[in-house]
């Protein structure tokens, strides 16, 4: 790789996932390089692979995907686009639905599916342990605690490194906690979509790392003559650049994953990463959005 062309996903400055696994704080989210409805192969196979290359010329090192992604496309792109993975690239992947059609989705974390979600995983990554396996949703028909404890499991078998978990409230963090160390929550939240603010600030104390899914959506505060809009034009920014540079002032653990299968729109998203809002602009748009 050129240094020269690390330099904007570096400038979000780094952060340790458990302790161990250094990543630039803006990462990359594999799911749009699927099919229409996530399902299926991607239009264009060979620009979401030259999106997947272009990400880590970059400087980014931390790629978010899942089994349900394709489903299974998104982890198989992954490995043929990157494998062999360079010494420090994390892949971070998530097991906990399935998936009868576009679309559609429906809770999974019964033990056993859980346990075949990650071997496929694996398989199809050609990795011999996941740095960071996420259970990807709590599903009401299976006691929180026994999917956690399977995933718990399979971590001790040295399967996985580092367990996070996505789509959960504050409850289940704690009680996740008290089965495996929880080093990633994984949740929607962006400035139209703030309900996730108190186990952004919990994460942010306890150095749990905060992963946004949807972190670029605006909504109205895109509208023109919103201060939104109105930061971006100051900054010559589109205002997904300026969300983006929002989410990762918000907190030191926030580790935004905008995803795309368009090396245009990655290219814009590192850019948004490079971008400082001064703290009275910072202030306009936390207001705003609440």
């Amino acid at each position: 790789m050129q240094q020269t062309h690390q330099q904007p996903a570096t400038a979000s400055g780094t952060f340790a996932i458990g302790g161990d696994l250094n990543v630039y704080r803006l990462g990359f989210g594999a799911m749009r390089i699927t099919g229409k409805g996530v399902w299926g192969p991607p239009t264009d196979k060979q620009e979401s692979i030259a999106v997947l290359r272009r990400a880590l010329e970059l400087g980014i090192n931390l790629i978010d995907t899942a089994d349900s992604y394709g489903p299974e496309v998104s982890e198989e792109l992954i490995a043929e686009a990157l494998h062999p993975y360079p010494q420090n690239l994390v892949i971070a992947t998530k097991g906990g639905w399935r998936r009868p059609g576009p679309d559609n989705w429906v809770p999974q974390g019964h033990p056993s599916h859980l346990r075949q979600a990650l071997e496929g995983s694996l398989r199809r990554l050609r990795l011999d342990t996941i740095d960071l396996y996420q259970f990807h949703v709590p599903d009401p028909n299976v006691p929180f605690e026994d999917s956690v404890g399977e995933i718990a499991k399979m971590k001790e078998e040295g399967k996985i490194r580092h367990v996070g978990l996505s789509n959960v409230d504050a409850k289940q963090l704690d009680q996740a906690r008290k089965i495996v160390p929880i080093v990633t929550v994984q949740n929607r939240y962006n400035l139209t979509d703030r309900g996730s603010e108190e186990l952004v600030d919990f994460c942010q104390r306890a150095g749990i790392g905060f992963i946004p899914w949807a972190p670029l959506t605006g909504g109205d505060l895109e509208e023109p003559g919103s201060p939104l809009e109105r930061i971006a034009q100051q900054h010559q920014a589109q205002p997904s650049q300026i969300a983006l540079a929002w989410l990762l002032q918000r907190s030191t653990t926030m580790l935004p994953i905008p995803g795309t299968a368009s090396v245009k729109h990655l290219e814009e998203n590192v850019l948004g990463a490079t971008i400082k809002l001064t703290q009275g602009e910072f202030d306009i748009l936390n207001q705003a959005s609440k």
